[in-house]
């Protein structure tokens, strides 16, 4: 598991601290972290913490005919700035697992392990613990083991305080139950499902509006309602679990799944609809969060300029058969996520300007949104 920089000989670690590499700071952070790793391990996993490998017990893939394992790796990008500006740590590690994990989902896969990565200036053995027990219990949540990782000190190259973190994951899915664009039809509708905030995405502009606002992570915001840097770190809406268990009580219903991160609403949706089908999404079947709007008009900007940046209160898209819509929203909701319908898969001819095409190097389908939010 997450493990210190490597130590060698009695002289060479006193060189190595002299550095300003701290081997005793990383082994201290591994002994903190050991109870909440272990807490994600299943008869699965191999091992303890602190091998140079994880193992993973992958016998349980023979039930599958034709199992394809499916990888997503991500970070958090800027909102480590927010964590470290109010020395809030703990929702981090969630934020890391959403954007790794449920990028797995989007094909229908089960996450089976992930491993995370951290830099770091310098090794604060209760910071990275904090962060580590973090990505843990968001592990748990989805139904991932933590079977390794890593933390590596870079004086020099980072300030004492800085830090970055990165995951990896891996799932399986059977063949022939992968979501995706080929299942995606004419008529099908377009279940928007609800997101907790910013989630990960889109956090350079936030600092960009705050920057010209004045405004600093500490301070207090009547109009975003509490501390400026810990409204903004709401962590990222876990979606894996309850995703799979639809998925699992209405065999066949969703056809396509799009997580809506970097590259805004239209964008994401856009690249798992088949190339010539095309949806107008709704605007007024959604009311943004608040965060959303109180940003916008600090930055002077309409929430339309936003759409392809933040994800505007819709984290998750599912594309579903028509006949078992209500269905798939009811069985979301019930599952802990909000959803609604914003929109129809139309092949028809149509003329395509104004809409989103071609996102992330996909050659996918066309997505502009309509309408105006609702209030």
């Amino acid at each position: 598991m997450t493990s210190a920089p490597a130590s060698g000989s009695a002289h060479g670690d006193a060189s190595y601290a002299a550095a300003g590499v701290d081997t005793a700071a990383g082994d201290r952070a591994v002994e903190l972290m050991k109870a909440s790793v272990a807490r994600t391990h299943g008869p699965e996993v191999l091992g303890g913490v602190g091998g140079f490998a994880g193992l993973f017990d992958a016998s349980a893939l023979t039930g599958y005919r034709r199992p394809l394992l499916a990888t997503s790796t991500d970070g958090v990008g800027t909102k480590i700035a927010l964590a470290l500006a109010v020395d809030k740590h703990d929702t981090i590690g969630q934020d890391l697992v959403a954007m790794v994990v449920d990028d797995i989902v989007v094909v229908g896969a089960k996450p089976l392990f992930m491993t995370d990565y951290i830099a770091t200036g310098k090794v604060h053995p209760e910071r990275i613990a904090t962060l580590v027990a973090g990505v843990a219990r968001a592990c748990e949540a989805t139904g991932t083991a933590l079977v390794g990782g890593e933390t590596a000190e870079h004086p020099g190259l980072m300030a004492a305080d800085d830090y970055d973190i990165a995951g990896a994951a891996v799932g399986v899915v059977e063949a022939d139950a992968v979501l995706g664009p080929e299942r995606a039809q004419h008529g099908d509708v377009v279940v928007a499902i609800e997101s907790s905030g910013l989630h990960s995405n889109g956090f350079s502009l936030v600092r960009h509006i705050l920057d010209q606002r004045g405004l600093a992570y500490t301070d207090t915001s009547d109009e975003l309602g509490g501390v400026v840097g810990e409204v903004l770190l709401e962590p990222t809406r876990l979606y894996t679990a309850p995703l799979l268990r639809v998925i699992d009580e209405l065999p066949g219903a969703i056809h396509a799944l799009s997580h809506v991160t970097g590259g805004g609403i239209a964008a994401n949706l856009a690249r798992v609809l088949p190339k010539g089908a095309w949806v107008e999404l709704d605007r007024s079947t959604w009311s943004p969060h608040p965060v959303f709007r109180t940003l916008a008009s600090w930055g002077g900007l309409s929430l339309g300029e936003t759409e392809s940046t933040w994800n505007l209160g819709v984290g998750f898209f599912a594309v579903v058969s028509a006949d078992a819509a209500s269905s798939v929203v009811r069985a979301l909701e019930n599952a802990g996520l909000p959803a609604w319908v914003a929109g129809r898969v139309s092949t028809a001819a149509h003329d395509l300007s104004g809409f989103e095409q071609g996102a992330k190097g996909v050659d996918g389908g066309a997505v502009r949104l309509v309408s105006e939010f609702a209030p």
